[in-house]
């Protein structure tokens, strides 16, 4: 079952795809025969110099390509792409200035807004020439505590319009979590709101953003956009700012291809979250590439994903402009009045790319929702999924629930390189259970504990050559030392990203979770969503969270799990777990303890945390707990009495 082909794409479909036609591109200016996917990407990065200037010319970038592709690039922590390049990022996002769509928007409980091209670019100037008069320029970075809409994205376009470095997280982070964030980039300005809406309820933040501005002395301006319509008590109105800037004129500052774009940050379980620097024309390019040739996106379609401005997949869905798509965006609770809200909006707006997380599929697929049933949504065509490990069951819930003809990418990288490492494309088939494959131009491989290439075992996502969406630096780290430590520690000068993977026999991607989270009893290694998969198939179950207890000399598993609202956990219950591990993994899976919790702790992005459930039952203190959505969760991890024996 697990390599069972779910989709095939048709000739059709494949010849009118804009990878068939950069394939074609490819194969006429090098006098190449390339036929498949697996031909373009070996040839991609056996040739990455010759390949990244053509999806630059292929994509339409606007700026000044430069002379020099790649300096350094021996030496994979050092390489710079495009050294003497000249581009500016919202002005690549902007080129479209028309009275069609460019955002339509939802709050939780509303109805829908949209903004023109047009509309967009007089926001943007009005608001770039408001922070030029304030001083930002280059270099200068302006922060948002801000929801998913379109104020935010107008923001970071009139930001990244001067130069200027842009950072942001979303408003449901506590005060100690975004001090300990902005207070390490020191912004100037910050954007935020009154409050913001969820699962019903209208949440004022303003006291709060009052106190974290308190803690700041770098802001020199905060500028509040009133959602709820509260009466504001500190700042200035954005609304006032916009009418007080008419007349004002797009302009773009030319900037460095390796000037800074993006702050993001780690998620900081393990201590103070990383900031993560992230280059203009790296983060551009490689999200062209994403967006045009692995995600089919052209202009005119409609882009949505799930996501808040805390996580890097709202940096990836803003680039879609840069396609000339249109965005949709949406804030609030996805169950909210319930499970169809989503898909109310993605069947009420003819969404095209419908992106969300695996952990809301599964959640879904849990409460018995089939959108196939009930939401015609003739114009989707490719669902993607990232965030943790999609199982080969929800593949499977996906083709049966929500749609038959549909491309499903289960995508993975992350904040550290702000796009994919692995990814789909619109000529090759699904198989259940795997990711498509490996993004153009990055020279993945699974590297054994040896640090050997291996196919079809498990080991480490390595990548072996340069690629320009590496971050530039970490931000506050002039000698490189956290980022060395961060990818470039294990193997040497190869980039370890702390996923735990397989390379199929079609070049195909397995996930079993991270790395430095893999079990490890009697000295083989297991990956966690092995067992998360077979164990949330039990009805009783809705989630559920393993670690590796230190136990005489050796390691043993231990299973926590979230029941359905009123079940206890009794024997008969946990023989069942066991006997649904032993019988779909192994013996070597099976828990030693299983114990019942009433919550599984999270990032604020919704990944579970089983570094932070393994600290506190081994009685080590937890480095950061602010970076954890509900902290308190942990307690009923901590001096559990059936681990003591």
């Amino acid at each position: 079952m697990q390599n069972l082909c779910l989709w095939q794409p048709d000739q059709d479909r494949i010849q009118h795809s804009n990878l068939y036609h950069f394939m074609a591109e490819v194969n006429h200016f090098h006098g190449l025969q390339l036929h498949s996917y697996a031909d373009l990407y070996q040839w991609s990065v056996e040739k990455t110099t010759r390949f990244w200037p053509l999806v630059w010319q292929h994509c339409g970038v606007k700026g000044e390509l430069g002379d020099i592709v790649a300096e350094n690039r021996q030496e994979m922590q050092r390489a710079r792409w495009f050294p003497d390049s000249r581009l500016n990022f919202a002005e690549n996002l902007l080129r479209r200035q028309d009275e069609s769509p460019a955002i339509v928007s939802r709050i939780e409980g509303g109805a829908s807004q949209t903004l023109s091209w047009a509309e967009l670019g007089d926001q943007v100037a009005r608001l770039s020439q408001w922070l030029r008069g304030q001083g930002i320029g280059p270099g200068d970075v302006v922060a948002a505590y801000l929801p998913n809409i379109p104020e935010t994205v107008i923001a970071m376009l009139a930001a990244t319009s001067l130069g200027a470095v842009w950072t942001s997280t979303s408003p449901d982070f506590g005060e100690a979590s975004v001090v300990e964030r902005f207070g390490q980039t020191r912004p100037k300005v910050l954007f935020t709101v009154d409050g913001y809406r969820y699962a019903g309820k209208a949440i004022d933040i303003q006291a709060k953003v009052a106190s974290l501005v308190s803690q700041l002395d770098s802001i020199e301006q905060t500028v509040v956009i009133p959602l709820l319509g509260n009466p504001l008590l500190l700042g200035q109105e954005w609304g006032q700012i916009l009418a007080s800037q008419e007349g004002a004129t797009l302009q773009f500052e030319a900037m460095g291809f390796n000037d800074p774009l993006y702050i993001l940050y780690s998620s900081g379980t393990t201590g103070k979250p990383k900031c993560i620097v992230h280059g203009i024309g790296g983060t551009l390019l490689q999200h062209l590439k994403e967006h045009q040739l692995h995600c089919d996106i052209k202009p005119g379609e409609r882009v949505f994903y799930f996501t808040t401005c805390g996580w890097m997949m709202w940096n990836w869905l803003v680039s879609a402009l840069a396609s000339g798509a249109t965005l949709v965006l949406y804030d609030g609770s996805p169950f909210y009045p319930d499970g169809n809200a989503l898909w109310d909006l993605a069947r009420d707006e003819q969404v095209t790319l419908f992106g969300t997380s695996a952990k809301y599929l599964d959640a879904l697929h849990k409460q018995g929702y089939a959108p196939i049933k009930t939401h015609e949504l003739p114009a989707l065509r490719l669902i993607c999924s990232t965030g943790s490990v999609l199982s080969p069951e929800g593949f499977d819930y996906v083709y049966q629930g929500i749609k038959q003809d549909v491309l499903l990418s289960s995508i993975a990288g992350g904040t550290d390189i702000c796009s994919c490492f692995v990814i789909g494309n619109p000529i090759s088939p699904v198989y259940r259970g795997e990711s498509q494959g490996r993004g153009l131009g990055l020279a993945v491989q699974v590297f054994n504990e040896a640090g050997q290439p291996v196919q079809g075992e498990k080991g480490e996502l390595v990548c072996t050559k340069p690629f320009p969406a590496q971050p530039i630096y970490f931000w506050g780290d002039e000698s490189g030392d956290k980022y060395h430590a961060a990818y470039f520690e294990r193997f040497h000068n190869v980039w370890c990203h702390g996923d735990w993977i397989e390379l199929t026999e079609h070049g195909g991607i397995l996930f079993y979770g991270r790395s430095d989270a893999t079990l490890n009893p009697g000295g083989v290694r297991i990956g966690t969503s092995e067992i998360y998969r077979y164990v949330e198939q039990l009805d009783e179950v809705e989630e559920s969270i393993a670690i590796g207890q230190q136990w005489q000399q050796d390691e043993r598993v231990v299973l926590f799990v979230k029941l359905k609202a009123g079940l206890k956990l009794d024997e008969a219950l946990r023989d069942r777990i066991r006997q649904q591990i032993s019988q779909h993994c192994t013996v070597r899976h099976v828990p030693a303890r299983i114990l019942q919790v009433d919550a599984i702790p999270r990032t604020k992005s919704g990944k579970i945390v089983e570094l932070a459930v393994r600290e506190v039952v081994h009685n080590r203190p937890v480095n950061n707990t602010h970076a954890l959505a509900d902290p308190e969760v942990l307690s009923q991890y901590r001096d559990r009495p059936e681990l003591a024996s």
